[in-house]
C-alpha cells in the first residue's frame, strides 16, 4: 500500500465527476459520515460483490446517517453501466486522473497470479462529520463489507 494516511488524520478533500458527470466534493457532505470506498474495477466479481454488499444494506447505512461514495479509475459511462445493471443507489465518482486515489494514497504496486501491475488497492476511509479519517479498512471483507462499517462505527 502506498499511502500514508491515517486514522485520526484530515481527510484530503477530493473533487471528482460523478456517473452523471456532476462534480463531487467531500465538502458537499460536511457535517455527514462518509463511507469512501475505493475498489479497482467496475464489473469485476470482487467489486460486484462489495457494492452489492453495500446496496443490499444500504438502508442500514442511511439510518445511521452514512453517505456511501465509491470510487475507481474507471469512466463515468462505466459507472453508469454498473449502477444500472446492479442498481446500485450510491454515487461513483469516476477518477480517470488518478488524483483521488493518489490524494488517499490507494494507488500502487499490485501483483494477481503472478503478473505485477500498478492499480487501486481496495480500501475504504470511514469519515467523521468533522472530516476527520475515524477508519480505514485496508482489505474490506467484500461480502460482509457493511457488517465490517456497521461494526466499526458503533
Amino acid at each position: 500500500m502506498v499511502g500514508n494516511l491515517k486514522e485520526g488524520d484530515k481527510a484530503p478533500v477530493f473533487k471528482g465527476k460523478d456517473q452523471h458527470g456532476k462534480t463531487v466534493s467531500l465538502a458537499d457532505f460536511k457535517g455527514k459520515r462518509v463511507v469512501l470506498y475505493f475498489y479497482p474495477k467496475d464489473m469485476t466479481p470482487g467489486c460486484t460483490t462489495q457494492a452489492c454488499n453495500l446496496r443490499d444494506n444500504y438502508t442500514s447505512l442511511l439510518k445511521k446517517g452514512y453517505v456511501v461514495v465509491g470510487v475507481s479509475t474507471d469512466s463515468e459511462q462505466s459507472h453508469q453501466k454498473f449502477i444500472e445493471k446492479y442498481e446500485l443507489p450510491f454515487t461513483l465518482l469516476a477518477d480517470e486522473d488518478r488524483e483521488i486515489v493518489n490524494q488517499y494514497g490507494v494507488w500502487g504496486e499490485k501483483q494477481m497470479m503472478g503478473r505485477v501491475y500498478d492499480g487501486t488497492h481496495r480500501t475504504t476511509f470511514l469519515i467523521d462529520e468533522k472530516g476527520v479519517i475515524a477508519h480505514i479498512i485496508k482489505k474490506p471483507d467484500t461480502k460482509n463489507h457493511t457488517e465490517e462499517i456497521l461494526e466499526l462505527w458503533k
